[in-house]
Formats: structure tokens, C-alpha cells, sequence
């Protein structure tokens, strides 16, 4: 008897990933066999997202395209819609299983019962009275250059704009010892890069008993035999204390690459976000980190068009994002989510200066890009060169410390090994260079 197909379609953000090869890691240890999401399966798992109105949108066609594929699959949705709307997600016809965020571990068991005939189309606890993190499967990463380990779930701050505390719950840590042998077993089978992951990373290890933080951490991964890079994902302005600023300057496997979140330049706007921060204190921090550590890449998130918003207030976030060193920025038009406080405001900035506004800062960012790959150009960098081939060129991509891709030349055999590259030059996003 052939094995049962599962195929995984996964929306949203970088943890529903790491979530969605956790849970293929722990059916593929049942006997399932997973296929491509474009391909008929027995069962098929959807991964949801729930951060904006357009997210769930994107999650109703992500089901009915499953249904379409695999018209005769058992259909299960998980994830965040899952976790907020599950009686709206069970309404839908093609759907036969919805497992909350906060049950997706016993998602293996329940799927066994659906298979053998057992009623109960619904399970949704409680996230919010979710107090640990359950202990993962080693995910599967099969052959990917990077592998990402999820080390911290939920979050503690309550933004105005946000869903997912609601969606994921308070924050909650994996106890260090698993994290390290996690890390261990990662770089043991060849992931010469890690990235930690989390909703609120840098609340990692204050829920814990005995308490710890995430530079005591990175510390300790630091010291991985045969980890070359080590990296971050979004951290908050706050949580840079002086501690963690001493590792991320001093630690020789910490990636030069941080995302912090910025939203606003504004002061007035972002104490209606509910950010824990003043645009003073992201500057500060910003300059200090980029004088600290050569090279750096650095990252941010703005949300253009938030209600209340004035022209001025854009003014001042594209003055600061002006002035400060990034190299790249994703930009967010508001998009009201049901269920959270600024759904709710008033003074709404209509559709077109919205658009006008985030089109002006995406070509802010672009410039900043250009002129970050402008000055690599005659320099030697490391480079991680990842598992695909760049689509235009057919090249190697190569990924460096600072998170800028160079295209180059080279066999498939430099696939997923550190290689050093000579930036040749830069054009526009692209960033070209020839192996040395």
C-alpha cells in the first residue's frame, strides 16, 4: 500500500515556515509522504494568515485552490485565521479539520482521528492561556543553504494595529538547552547559517524559570562549532539593552544584519500604534548600532496611510528614514484588521495619499538599497550561496553577513557551501559579482 500524500500551503509569515516543517517533520514520522502543493494529495494543510484583511482573502483562495487541486483531500486549515475566526473558517464548505495555533502540535493525532472517521471538526483552545512552548520536531529542511529555528512564541505589547496577540498569545520561550541541541543538530547537518525566529524575540527568556535573556543565548550559540553565521530576526528598539548591544558588537558569528521595526517617524502617530518607543529613541539606537558594527545591514517595517496620519507626519517619518543608514525597508499601506483598536479610529487617510505616501517611501528604500550594493562593489565578501539559481541571469545567488544577494557564476557543486565572491557592481536592486 502506497504511503498517504500530504501537501503543505503556507501564507504569511516567516514562523507559519518554520511552523508548517515542524508539522510536516511530525506527519512525515506517521508514514505521509509529502508532495508539492500544485499536486493531488490525500491530505492537504493550509497554513494561515490573519494580519490583515487581505491576508484572509489570500486564505480563502489558498482553499479553494487546494480544494480544486485535491478535490478529494481531507482539507485542514490551521494557523492564525484559524486561531481568531474558527467558526468562520469551519463554515466553509471544502474545509474538514480547523486546528487553533495553540493545538497545532496535537494536529498529527487529530488528523489520524479525522482519517479513521472521528467526529469534532473544530479544535481551538485558548492561546492566550498558553504558558510554554510545546517542544518542536526537528524540522525537516531537506536541502536549504539556511536552516530557521523558532526559539520564542506570542507577544507581550498590544500595538494598535496588530492581531496577532490575539492570534498567538503571550509570550512564551523554549528553554535554552533545547534550543542548543536544536541548533546542534541543525549545524551538524551541514547549516553553516541559522536564523532565530519569534514573534517578540526580544522578550526571549523572561517567561522562564530561572530567568534568562536572548544575549545569554546568543552567547551560547555563539560558541557552535561549525556555525559561520548566526542571525536575527525583528527585534524591537526596547529590547537593545546594554547587554545585548555587547554581544551583537563583540560575537564573530553575529550576521552584520538587523531588521528593527521602525512603523513611524512620527511621535504623534506612533503613540496611536501604541509602539513602545519615540522616533528619538530609534535614532539614537540606529546611529549607535551602525558606528558599532562595520558594514551593517539594517532593515525596517513602515506602515504608511495609519489613521490620523497628517502630511506632516509623513514628512517626519521620511526625513528620519532619510537620514538613517538602511539598506532596505518594507513598506506597509494600513490595511484595518477586525478585532484590533485601530480598526476602530476615525480619521482615515484615503486610499490615494496612502499609495502616494508608501509608493514615495518604496522608492526611498529602493535608492537605499542601490546605494548600500554600490559599496560593496571592488570589495571580497563571504557569501552563503543559497540552494535556486537567480531566475533572470540563471547565476549563483550568494548570500552575505550583511543580507545583500550577489549574482554570479558557478557550478551547482557551490550550492549551499560558504564561497567568496569580488563585487563587480550594481544595478538598480541587483547586485553582481564573480567568484574570487
Amino acid at each position: 500500500m502506497s504511503a498517504r500524500t500530504v501537501a503543505f500551503a503556507t501564507l504569511g509569515c516567516r514562523l507559519n515556515q518554520v511552523d508548517s516543517a515542524q508539522l510536516q517533520t511530525a506527519l512525515e514520522a506517521r508514514g505521509f509522504r509529502t508532495v508539492p502543493v500544485a499536486a493531488p494529495a490525500d491530505v492537504v494543510v493550509v497554513n494561515t494568515c490573519t494580519v490583515t484583511a487581505r491576508a484572509e482573502c489570500s486564505d480563502r483562495q489558498a482553499i479553494r485552490r487546494a480544494a480544486r487541486v485535491s478535490p478529494g483531500a481531507r482539507l485542514v486549515v490551521t494557523g492564525c485565521w484559524a486561531q481568531t475566526s474558527p467558526g468562520e473558517v469551519a463554515g466553509l464548505a471544502e474545509v474538514d479539520l480547523v486546528v487553533g495555533n495553540a493545538d497545532k502540535a496535537r494536529l498529527p493525532d487529530l488528523l489520524e482521528g479525522l482519517l479513521a472517521g472521528a467526529p469534532g471538526r473544530v479544535h481551538v483552545s485558548d492561546v492566550a492561556a498558553a504558558r510554554a512552548v510545546a517542544v518542536p520536531p526537528l524540522a525537516r529542511v531537506g536541502g536549504r543553504s539556511r536552516a530557521f529555528l523558532k526559539v520564542q512564541e506570542g507577544c507581550q505589547h498590544r500595538c494598535a494595529f496588530c492581531i496577532v496577540p490575539r492570534a498567538r498569545g503571550r509570550s512564551r520561550s523554549l528553554e535554552p538547552r533545547v534550543v542548543l541541541d536544536h541548533a546542534r543538530r541543525l549545524v551538524e547537518a551541514g547549516h553553516v547559517e541559522l536564523t532565530l525566529t519569534g514573534v517578540d524575540l526580544g522578550h526571549y527568556g523572561a517567561d522562564l524559570l530561572p530567568r534568562t535573556t536572548l544575549a545569554a543565548l546568543l552567547r551560547a550559540l555563539d560558541a557552535l562549532p561549525g556555525l559561520r553565521w548566526l542571525r536575527l530576526s525583528s527585534l524591537l528598539p526596547a529590547y537593545f539593552t546594554e547587554e545585548l548591544l555587547e554581544v551583537l558588537t563583540a560575537a564573530p558569528r553575529l550576521a552584520p544584519h538587523l531588521h528593527v521595526p521602525l512603523q513611524s517617524g512620527s511621535d504623534r502617530v506612533l503613540r496611536r500604534m501604541r509602539r513602545p518607543y519615540t522616533a528619538r529613541l530609534y535614532r539614537r539606537l540606529v546611529e549607535r548600532l551602525a558606528a558599532a558594527i562595520p558594514g551593517l545591514g539594517l532593515g525596517a517595517d513602515v506602515i504608511v496611510g495609519f489613521p490620523g496620519e497628517r502630511e506632516a507626519d509623513f514628512a517626519a517619518t521620511r526625513a528620519l528614514v532619510e537620514a538613517l543608514p538602511f539598506s532596505y525597508l518594507h513598506v506597509f499601506p494600513f490595511s484595518a484588521r477586525r478585532g484590533t483598536e485601530a480598526a476602530t479610529l476615525g480619521d482615515r487617510v484615503d486610499a490615494r495619499t496612502a499609495a502616494r505616501r508608501g509608493r514615495e517611501l518604496r522608492e526611498l528604500g529602493g535608492a537605499k538599497r542601490a546605494a548600500f550594493g554600490a559599496r560593496l562593489v571592488g570589495g571580497v565578501q563571504e557569501v552563503l550561496v543559497l540552494e535556486t539559481r537567480d531566475r533572470a541571469s540563471g547565476d549563483l545567488v550568494g548570500l552575505t553577513g550583511n543580507y545583500v544577494e550577489v549574482v554570479f557564476p558557478g557550478p551547482d557543486a557551490r550550492m549551499r557551501t560558504l564561497a567568496r565572491v569580488r563585487v563587480t557592481g550594481a544595478r538598480g536592486d541587483r547586485t553582481l559579482g564573480e567568484p574570487w
